[in-house]
C-alpha cells in the first residue's frame, strides 16, 4: 500500500461535487465506485478496493452522498433532525423522571412532570436546533433569517419554562407548609408573600422575553432609543392614566408585606364572611361560606375597616344566646353547658361559660361562651350547643320556658242595699 504522501485526492470543484483528476481518463466515464477511490500518483492509476479502508470508503460513499444532496434539502433535514431529536431527549428526560418519582415518591419529580413537561416538549427540541445550525449549508440571508426565528423561538419557550419553574417552586413550598394544620399563622404569611412574589417574578419573565424578541428586530431597537429621550413625559402621561392600577399595585405590596390580610384568613367584609382565596395584582378574591365569591380591590383593605379573625390566631370564641323565664336554675344550665362542652370533641377545653347579659320585662337573656380551635368549628359547636341546651330546657324545665303572664281582675262585689223601714235608725 503506497504511503499517505504518495496518494493524492482532488478537492471540491464549484458546484461542490467531489472529483479527481485522471491523467487521460474522465471522471464521467469512470464507474461510480472507481470514481471514490485514490489515485496512485506513482503508478497513474487507481487503487484497488482491495488497498482502500472499508472505514473510510464509506465515510467517502456518506459524504459524496450528502454531497450531490440540494443545500436547502440539507438544511431540512438538520432542523426536522433536530426537532426530532429533542423532542425524544424530552420523553427519555421525562420517563426516567417519572420512573424516579414511582420509586421514591419525589415531590419535585411529580411537580416538575406535571409543570414543565408541555414547556420543556418546545424548548428542548428549539434548543437543539440553535446548536446545529451552523451545520445547515444555507446563504448568508437566508441563514440569518432562520437564525432570528430560531432565536426568537428560544427566547420565548425559554421564557415559558421560567414561568412554569415558578408553579414547581410554590408545589415545593406547598408541600413542605400546609395549611391544613392547626396554628397555621407562619404558613399564611409565607404563602401570602409567595403568591405576590410568584406573580412578579412571571410578570418580570413576560417583560423581558418580550423586550428581547422586540430588541431583536434593528427598527425597534432605533424606535426604542428615540423613546428613551421622552421617557420623563411619558412616565407623567402613563401615571395619570393608569393611576387605579399604580394605586392597586402599591396596595399589592404593603399587603404582601405588612399583611393586614393573609390568604386562608376569615374575614367580615361588607357584612359577608368568607376566606381570602385569592390576591391578585388588582383584587383580592373571598370564598364566601355559600361558595359565593366576592372580589374586592387591593386599595379598599387599605383605606376601609373589616374584621379578621384569624389576625394574630386561628382561635375563636362563639356565643348562643337564648331566652327564659325568671324562674329558670340558671345553675342547673350552667352545669349543662360544661357537660355539653365536655362531651363535644369541637370544643378546645378553654372556655366554656354561661352568663345572665340581660333582664327584660318578661324574660331573662343568657348567653353561653364557647371556643374553639378556628371559625368552621366554632360555627359547628355553636349550633350543637344551642340545639342541646334548648332540648335541655324543654325535657327538664318546661314551665321555665318564655311566657306571657296575665292578672285578670274580676268586677266589684256589689254590696245590698238597706230595706226600707227596717228601723237601723231607730
Amino acid at each position: 500500500m503506497k504511503c499517505a504522501s504518495e496518494v493524492g485526492w482532488a478537492g471540491a470543484d464549484a458546484e461542490g461535487r467531489w472529483r479527481e483528476a485522471l491523467p487521460g481518463a474522465s471522471n464521467q466515464q469512470a464507474s461510480p465506485l472507481a470514481r471514490y477511490q485514490p489515485f496512485d500518483r506513482a503508478a497513474g492509476t487507481r487503487q484497488g478496493r482491495a488497498d482502500y479502508p472499508g472505514r473510510l470508503l464509506m465515510k467517502e460513499y456518506v459524504l459524496s452522498f450528502f454531497d450531490q444532496l440540494p443545500g436547502g434539502l440539507i438544511a431540512l433535514l438538520v432542523m426536522g433532525g433536530s426537532l426530532v431529536g429533542g423532542f425524544l431527549l424530552k420523553v427519555g428526560l421525562f420517563w426516567a423522571l417519572r420512573a424516579y418519582e414511582r420509586r421514591t415518591g419525589s415531590a419535585l419529580a411529580a411537580s416538575v412532570c406535571r409543570h414543565l413537561g408541555l414547556a420543556l416538549s418546545f424548548f428542548v427540541p428549539v434548543l437543539l436546533v440553535a446548536v446545529l445550525l451552523p451545520l445547515a449549508p444555507l446563504a448568508p440571508g437566508p441563514l440569518e433569517a432562520v437564525r432570528r426565528v430560531v432565536g426568537i423561538a428560544s427566547i420565548i419557550t425559554f421564557a415559558w419554562v421560567l414561568m412554569r419553574a415558578m408553579e414547581v417552586l410554590e408545589d415545593l413550598v406547598l408541600a413542605h407548609y400546609r395549611l391544613d394544620r392547626d396554628n397555621n399563622l407562619a404558613v399564611r404569611k409565607l404563602l401570602t408573600q409567595l403568591q405576590f412574589v410568584k406573580k412578579i417574578g412571571v410578570s418580570l419573565i413576560f417583560f423581558v422575553a418580550l423586550a428581547l424578541v422586540l430588541m431583536s428586530f434593528a427598527t425597534v431597537r432605533r424606535i426604542g432609543a428615540g423613546l428613551l429621550t421622552s421617557a420623563g413625559i411619558a412616565s407623567v402621561i402613563v401615571g395619570f392614566a393608569a393611576q387605579r392600577s399604580l394605586s392597586n399595585l402599591l396596595a399589592g405590596f404593603q399587603i404582601a408585606f405588612t399583611q393586614p390580610i393573609r390568604i386562608d384568613d376569615v374575614l367580615v367584609v361588607e357584612g359577608e364572611w368568607g376566606r381570602v382565596e385569592e390576591i391578585t395584582f388588582t383584587n383580592v378574591i373571598m370564598k364566601l361560606w355559600d361558595e359565593r365569591r366576592l372580589v374586592l380591590p387591593l386599595d379598599y383593605f387599605i383605606e376601609k375597616p373589616f374584621q379578621n379573625w384569624t389576625r394574630t390566631s386561628s382561635q375563636l370564641l362563639g356565643t348562643v344566646f337564648f331566652y327564659a323565664d325568671y324562674t329558670l336554675p340558671v345553675e342547673e344550665v350552667r352545669a349543662e353547658l360544661a357537660r355539653i362542652a365536655a362531651a363535644s370533641p369541637r370544643w378546645d377545653g378553654r372556655v366554656a361559660l354561661l352568663h345572665v347579659t340581660d333582664a327584660q320585662e318578661r324574660t331573662i337573656q343568657l348567653r353561653a361562651l364557647v371556643s374553639a380551635a378556628d371559625a368552621s368549628i366554632a360555627f359547628e359547636l355553636r349550633c350543637e350547643v344551642r340545639e342541646k341546651l334548648v332540648a335541655f330546657l324543654q325535657a327538664r324545665y318546661p314551665e321555665c320556658l318564655p311566657k306571657t303572664r296575665a292578672v285578670v281582675d274580676g268586677p266589684e262585689p256589689l254590696v245590698p242595699a238597706p230595706a226600707a223601714g227596717s228601723g237601723l235608725l231607730g
